[in-house]
């Protein structure tokens, strides 16, 4: 989808990238704890974890440029430049910035961020909307939420679609469209190696069914009936080919803990089971949602409370 463009090798720095336009941040209960800073790590090979406490973002880099999924809050922008820089590498080598959904903890920092890189910004259709007016849409599950939040817009964006691959020299990274939490939810998947070894990687989008106001997943008070298309979501995640899994939201599969746990030739990362796990939870949380909502019995494997976000 984008011609591979020549840049200086990965790791060389020459100058130091001036400090980005700073947008007005976001305040809110769990803002401050998701936007502690930590030290950017290497997850395996090309791909690197460059976010913060809360909020992942991640980079995958190549000698012809790079591409960074995510953007967290408006304040985590300068974080996660200086994260890239720490490991050697340059915001102005990002070609591509790639969103998972657009709620504003996830995408917030991406105007910032694609000002920095100069970089060409790809989400979903749904997504794409999203960033371009820097709020949730009428039909996202959280709209009605209040106080509405706006964050920076993202003038143009690049819209992809189920199984489009995105290409920066030798990386490929696919979409999968995985709608439910947000209606353009995508989680974004790509093959990382370490010499002959090379395992998949995948970026998951959220499956929690947190709603706001009167919203139902089941097309109660006017909305549309999006039960089944959220739980086939779920199976998709479950499904896909999967050695190491990073949620949006880091801490729900341990993330910083697991890489801190590495020894040796133990990558606690590496599971292939990870992301049956992940959607397993995530299926319990939208079992329990839709008995809610329709009345019934809550299934006993149901377990857990959805969040926020």
């Amino acid at each position: 989808m984008l011609a591979t463009v020549a840049t200086m090798a990965a790791g060389t720095v020459q100058a130091k990238t001036p400090a980005p336009v700073q947008d007005k941040p976001v305040n809110c209960d769990s803002c401050k704890e998701w936007n502690a800073p930590v030290k950017p790590f290497n997850v395996f090979g090309n791909t690197w974890y460059v976010g913060t406490a809360g909020l992942s973002a991640v980079l995958v880099t190549s000698p012809q440029g790079h591409i960074l999924l995510d953007g967290a809050l408006p304040q985590s922008a300068p974080l996660i430049i200086a994260n890239i820089q720490a490991l050697g590498f340059r915001i102005e080598d990002v070609k591509v910035i790639l969103n998972s959904h657009a709620h504003w903890d996830h995408a917030g920092g991406i105007a910032a961020l694609q000002r920095a890189s100069g970089a060409t910004v790809m989400a979903s259709a749904s997504g794409a909307l999203g960033l371009q007016s820097g709020t949730n849409g009428k039909d996202d599950p959280q709209y009605q939420a209040n106080p509405v939040v706006h964050v920076a817009k993202v003038a143009k964006v690049k819209v992809v679609g189920e199984g489009d691959t995105v290409k920066v020299g030798p990386l490929v990274l696919t979409a999968n469209m995985t709608p439910g939490h947000t209606p353009g939810g995508t989680t974004w998947t790509w093959t990382s190696c370490e010499g002959d070894r090379c395992l998949d990687v995948v970026y998951a989008d959220s499956l929690n069914p947190y709603a706001s106001g009167d919203f139902t997943y089941t097309g109660k008070g006017g909305s549309p009936d999006i039960s089944a298309s959220f739980e086939a979501s779920i199976a998709k995640v479950a499904a896909l080919p999967c050695d190491i899994i990073i949620p949006v939201h880091p801490g729900t599969t341990d993330v910083l803990g697991k890489a801190a746990r590495r020894s040796g030739t133990d990558n606690p990362l590496i599971d292939a089971n990870a992301c049956r796990a992940y959607a397993a939870e995530a299926g319990g949380l939208l079992a329990k949602r839709l008995a809610k909502e329709r009345g019934e019995a809550v299934p006993l494997e149901a377990k857990g409370a959805a969040h926020a976000h």
